[in-house]
């Protein structure tokens, strides 16, 4: 039971924000595509196979993470306790679940068409590596956003078995998105970064975060509109728009208080309502 807790605790399953946030993105890419006069239970089962890819993945990923930044983890207050940086779980054991972990994930992406396979095969370098950004750039939340949102170009293409330049304005958006969020989220372990030499858009944008977050935020609302008016989305996908706007800047930037690692916390945990706004209004705007 105590290496079960510890399994639990190293891939975050008791933290849903995590792959939630790499879900949504997948159900926008799938919502956009799919043609919902057709059989629905084959849109909500891949609505489920996007979902345990998530979790898995993002659970392999929290525990890559936690193996490159082992060093790292044991000099912030945040993560000194984390099973690998702690000494609780072995590397070696680490690896063993990522790799099981990953089969997994495989065994839900070959539901798909080759196509997305192949294309969901190619992320993988991105996902791995992301660790390692924010050793050598201010941007690493950048990096992750495209690794994090790449789910939306493959919700899209599960259906279609092609690209074109409406989920790329959609995965644009949500790239700035991520950027937004994840730079919140930075300001939790700001202090300890700084101290041992860690970058990210966090520290770069100190004392200008929130007109940074207006940026992205901005772009990302444009992405959004551009976004609908592409897909030819009726008149309340619009008008509905107004929700998720006044979710990021009236609470989100308005609320930002960067001493305050809780409310920071709160701001980015957030970002799944965030998340579950859009996805309805693109079910709206199909109606």
């Amino acid at each position: 039971m105590n290496q079960l807790n510890l399994f639990i605790e190293l891939t975050r399953l008791k933290k849903p924000i995590g792959y939630m946030l790499l879900f949504w993105p997948c159900a926008w890419g799938l919502t956009l595509v799919y043609d919902l006069s057709n059989n629905i239970n084959v849109y909500f089962f891949y609505l489920l196979l996007f979902f345990l890819g998530s979790v898995l993945m993002r659970s392999a990923g929290c525990i890559v993470n936690d193996i490159l930044d082992r060093k790292f983890d044991k000099q912030v207050a945040r993560t000194k306790d984390r099973p690998i940086a702690s000494g609780k779980i072995k590397i070696s054991t680490g690896l063993f679940y990522a790799a099981l972990l990953c089969a997994l994930a495989f065994l839900v992406l070959i539901n798909f068409n080759y196509f997305t396979i192949l294309i969901a095969l190619a992320s993988m370098p991105l996902a791995f590596t992301y660790p390692l950004m924010k050793r050598y750039t201010y941007w690493p939340q950048l990096f992750l956003g495209v690794t994090f949102n790449y789910g939306l170009i493959l919700g899209w293409t599960s259906i279609s078995g092609n690209l074109n330049i409406i989920p790329i304005v959609f995965y644009f958006g949500a790239i700035f998105w991520t950027l937004g969020y994840d730079t919140i989220y930075g300001y939790q372990d700001i202090k300890d970064d700084e101290i041992i030499g860690l970058k990210s858009t966090s520290i770069k944008f100190k004392g200008n975060t929130k007109l940074f977050l207006i940026i992205c935020y901005l772009l990302l609302i444009f992405s959004l509109a551009f976004g609908g008016y592409l897909m030819n989305f009726n008149l309340f996908y619009f008008l509905f728009l107004i929700i998720p706007i006044v979710q990021l800047f009236l609470y989100q930037i308005k609320t930002f208080d960067p001493n305050n690692s809780n409310t920071c916390l709160k701001i980015f945990k957030s970002n799944n309502y965030f998340g579950l706004m859009v996805f309805l209004n693109i079910l709206i705007g199909k109606i």
